[in-house]
């Protein structure tokens, strides 16, 4: 009759034992970044492509945070907040990455997330009247400052107020400022 694995652990050498305890709680963490993964993908690519990020950096990017996020919870470093966490590196990762393209190619505007998804509408005159719509949004979105952007872009992302200013390194005070600011213009934009 084998023994029960609790029992089995307590029976191996204290090295044995160890190196068992730390296999386990291993696992634990990669289970953990991997459910993190598996929820927060789609909405980091998309806030790293809000910066202009080709999709293949973006995807890079994600990579590596998740990996630095396994590095960090398996240093026992704190724990609160992993959401805003994993926002924060992508943001100062993607930032980097969007500095080094500057660098390196001052050439073609990369397309819009919006000319990815346009959405047809039923006839021609709806649809022009749509497309209008969004080019002067975009257009408001874009000579919105830079802090603006990122700070709509994250709350687009689903991050409360309280996360996008520890992300942004901002006061909560000046991040609702900053989101109340920019949609009241783009409110005016749109004609409400």
């Amino acid at each position: 009759m084998s023994t029960p694995p609790s029992e089995s652990i307590l029976s191996l050498p204290v090295s044995a034992a160890g190196d068992a305890e730390s296999t386990a709680k291993s696992s634990l963490l990669e289970q953990e970044v991997v459910l993190l993964f598996e929820q927060l993908r789609n909405p980091l690519l998309r806030y790293l492509l809000s910066l202009g990020l080709p999709i293949h950096d973006g995807e890079e990017i994600v990579q590596e945070v998740f990996l630095l996020l396994f590095q960090h919870l398996q240093s026992g470093k704190p724990r609160h907040n992993l959401r805003g966490w994993v926002f924060r590196v992508a943001h100062n990762l993607g930032l980097k990455q969007c500095s080094r393209q500057r660098q390196h190619r001052m050439a073609e505007p990369s397309e819009s997330l919006m000319e990815w998804h346009l959405d047809p509408g039923p006839n021609p005159e709806e649809q022009l009247a749509r497309g209008q719509r969004q080019e002067r949004l975009l257009a408001v979105l874009r000579a919105l400052p830079e802090q603006d952007q990122h700070c709509l872009h994250l709350r687009a992302e689903g991050l409360r107020y309280r996360e996008i200013a520890e992300v942004l390194g901002m006061s909560l005070g000046a991040v609702s400022l900053s989101i109340s600011r920019s949609l009241a213009r783009l409110d005016r934009a749109d004609g409400r």
